[in-house]
């Protein structure tokens, strides 16, 4: 029994390793958005609970999120040069997180994550989406994550 049910996984994955690779599903700019907002905040609630490991973490997909938007999404209906614009708007406050979080100084994180906010602001201002606006949250909207 045990030989016959490595044959047939053994089959599986030759089967599965035949077929060539689907086109991957590349994420509109929105769904982009959406995921960066939802680090933003969880990047708050790290730093104000001094949790820098987790703090460190989601500055680092926040970083990793606007480099996939500047791959897959350059220019974006009427905005162009976008990776550009991340650079212009984002790259110095991103920085100054990375200090605060690596000195583990709570009043410049604070400092640093309203600099990103704004960046944040500045540039969704500078393209025509200045509706859009980011703000330091007010309550915690994961109940399922120890910060």
């Amino acid at each position: 029994m045990r030989s016959l049910l490595l044959a047939v996984i053994s089959l599986l994955l030759t089967a599965c390793a035949a077929h060539e690779a689907s086109p991957s599903y590349t994420p509109g700019l929105g769904e982009f958005m959406s995921q960066l907002s939802y680090r933003h905040s969880k990047l708050w609630f790290a730093g104000q609970a001094q949790n820098w490991a987790l703090a460190a973490y989601e500055l680092d997909e926040i970083e990793e999120g606007l480099q996939d938007i500047g791959h897959y999404h350059p220019e974006h209906h009427e905005v162009k040069a976008i990776p550009e614009q991340i650079k212009r708007y984002m790259a110095a406050s991103i920085e100054q997180t990375h200090t605060a979080i690596n000195e583990k100084t709570t009043s410049e994180f604070i400092k640093a994550y309203d600099a990103i906010t704004a960046g944040c602001n500045a540039c969704h201002q500078a393209n025509g989406f200045g509706f859009n606006q980011l703000v330091k949250p007010v309550m915690n909207s994961f109940a399922n994550q120890r910060f």
